[in-house]
């Protein structure tokens, strides 16, 4: 019996060794791995922030410099003789009309073009053929008869226009009633069930008359109910005279009455 109880109680110590040593190793290891994964984020971190610096030094292209403006060049030529006061003033050796203008065409037909500019309003007679300057959006008429003479033609009259005819109606609505202006009006028969029920009265119908007269369309607006078949059927038959509104036929919509009257 003592001897059971001696080999249980070395047992015992054994499992506590063996524990302690999986414990300790287990936990050396986990402390491992979390040292290894902190020191890998810290790693990754610093080797983002390396590219980035990078990426910004290799895209970064300087702008373009502004393109300086050309300069606008003057095309009318400048006499430096010219004097100060005269500046204001154009100047043409000859005073000679433009070829575009057909009220003042040229007297002698040459082949070569003249070397003098047409004149303008304000040209004199000098020894240069100089312009002055001229501001934006200025118009300055070149007009002139070769005498000395600088003449403006005047502006041609605006086209007229035409007044709009105004339009016809698609559809004329005439309030009176129809039956006195109709061409053939026929006469709807008597119902017999409304005469033997003594029923009698006066039956409206809304017709809509077409361009040649005929009507297309005829509906029941008022009347008893055994007396609207007959006057229906009975509109549609009716013809009327074409209705012209400034020379040209429109459709008319209108009332056709119908007085049913027992003996």
């Amino acid at each position: 019996m003592f001897n059971n109880l001696i080999e249980s109680s070395s047992h015992s110590s054994e499992l506590k060794r063996r524990g302690s040593f999986i414990l300790f190793t287990t936990a050396t290891y986990v402390l491992l791995f979390v040292i290894t994964g902190v020191v890998s984020i810290y790693a990754y971190d610093a080797h983002l922030e390396q590219q980035a610096d990078q990426l910004e030094i290799l895209t970064f292209v300087p702008p373009p410099a502004p393109e300086a403006p050309q300069p606008v060049r003057n095309t009318i030529p400048r006499s430096a003789t010219t004097p100060s006061n005269n500046t204001a003033q154009s100047i043409r050796t000859e005073l000679i009309d433009s070829a575009t203008n057909p009220n003042n065409p040229p007297k002698d037909v040459g082949v070569v073009a003249s070397i003098v500019p047409p004149a303008r309003r304000d040209s004199v007679i000098g020894t240069t053929n100089v312009d002055p300057p001229t501001p934006i959006g200025s118009r300055v008429p070149v007009v002139g008869n070769g005498n000395g003479n600088v003449n403006v033609p005047d502006d041609p009259p605006p086209p007229v226009t035409p007044k709009p005819t105004p339009e016809a109606p698609k559809i004329l609505r005439v309030s009176e009633v129809l039956n006195s202006q109709a061409k053939s009006l026929p006469k709807p028969p008597y119902p017999q069930m409304a005469r033997t029920a003594r029923v009698q009265g006066k039956v409206s119908v809304q017709v809509l008359i077409d361009e040649n007269g005929n009507v297309v369309s005829a509906k029941v607006v008022s009347g008893h109910p055994l007396l609207t078949n007959d006057s229906q059927r009975a509109a549609m038959q009716a013809r009327f005279s074409p209705t012209l509104i400034n020379g040209q036929p429109v459709k008319v919509s209108g009332v056709i009455t119908y007085n049913f009257v027992l003996p």
